[in-house]
């Protein structure tokens, strides 16, 4: 694993982070000493990622939905009776 120090770092950063998104993790340290440790991270499976509109048809949301609680919200900041 090779490790850059943080000027060459700043300066070659999009090569590394693509060279980090391939696999090929690297270090960036101060001073020669070891600061992190730069490697590409996993996509969840297809399964697992969150998709707009899931709940399409299964709820329903109120007309009022923007409006609900304003009474009692407005009365907690004393803008109430």
């Amino acid at each position: 694993m090779q490790t850059f120090n943080i000027h060459d770092a700043k300066t070659n950063l999009s090569r590394l982070v693509e060279q980090a998104s391939k696999g090929e993790a690297f270090i960036i340290a101060r001073a020669g000493k070891p600061l992190v440790k730069v490697t590409a991270i996993e996509a969840p499976p297809a399964q697992k990622q969150r998709r707009l509109g899931f709940l399409k048809g299964q709820i329903k949301v109120p007309d009022d939905f923007d409006r609900m609680g304003a009474e009692e919200i407005e009365a907690l900041f004393g803008g109430g009776s």
